[in-house]
């Protein structure tokens, strides 16, 4: 069941790039006003006393704060790379993460790696290669190509921290601290509401970055890092797809012959 938690986020997650491409507005203000509208949300859901009781010691709240830092990191450069580079070569670079999450997992982790595992990062990394090679990446996109990658190493960060401390949190009260750190870090550049995309606050902040990441930290409290990390390489098959329907950014045949790795890759691992 904790795979399909996370799948489900994943695929939530695939949808991000068209919403920052549509909405408009500058990285920070998008992030800052969509996280406004999560803690609301968050907020409402965790003053019931059912909630109120899993909310953590001051002590314990240096944790959601790391991770606050590490996904404000994350956030940024995904949403930098989706405003400067195609959809799919942000989604495509930013899925470097597995591949650091199979190194550092048995170091930070102990966790064994199955063979089945390294089939699956292999077959999945060959996709992700011949995907990359199906786009062109010209010189005004690789601030953008940059910054992916940039996400992929914090987002590979981010899935080890989790795997580590995801057992001691209730999936929401984790998120709305997280949330919370990341809006505290951008309050001091917001001098504006753009009431235009209002639409896409509510979207990121109600969808991307309150159901989706509850989904997936649910999700880790049964699964390892490895297997997370190896399902997440569905998502770049989603957003291109997206892309397709809402962008009209189409990606060529031999990217589509390395989305079909990529999927072939997680069936591996959910059939694991």
């Amino acid at each position: 069941m904790g795979s399909v938690y996370i799948l489900s986020a994943i695929l939530l997650w695939s949808s991000l790039g068209v919403v920052v491409r549509l909405s408009g507005v500058e990285i920070h203000i998008l992030m800052f006003y969509s996280l406004v509208a999560s803690l609301i949300v968050q907020g409402i859901i965790l003053s019931w006393k059912t909630y109120r009781k899993e909310i953590p010691g001051i002590r314990m709240l240096r944790y959601p704060i790391i991770l606050g830092f590490f996904s404000f990191l994350n956030t940024f450069t995904y949403f930098y790379a989706f405003k400067n580079t195609t959809i799919a070569n942000a989604v495509l670079t930013h899925y470097i993460a597995p591949i650091i999450v199979a190194f550092l997992a048995p170091l930070f982790l102990r966790e064994v790696i199955t063979r089945k595992i390294v089939i699956a990062i292999i077959i999945a990394s060959i996709g992700l290669w011949i995907m990359l090679n199906g786009f062109s990446f010209q010189e005004n996109q690789m601030a953008g190509i940059m910054a992916g990658l940039a996400s992929g190493l914090a987002y590979a960060i981010i899935i080890i921290f989790l795997r580590i401390q995801s057992q001691n949190f209730n999936p929401l009260v984790l998120a709305f601290f997280t949330n919370l750190t990341i809006t505290i870090l951008l309050l001091p550049f917001v001098r504006e509401i753009p009431l235009h995309a209002l639409w896409s606050y509510l979207i990121v902040g109600i969808v991307h970055s309150t159901i989706a990441p509850i989904l997936y930290y649910k999700g880790l409290q049964h699964v390892t890092a490895n297997r997370s990390a190896v399902l997440g390489y569905i998502e770049p098959v989603g957003a291109i797809i997206f892309g397709i329907i809402f962008l009209s950014e189409c990606p060529s045949a031999i990217s589509l012959i390395g989305g079909a790795l990529i999927i072939f890759s997680g069936y591996l691992t959910l059939r694991g």
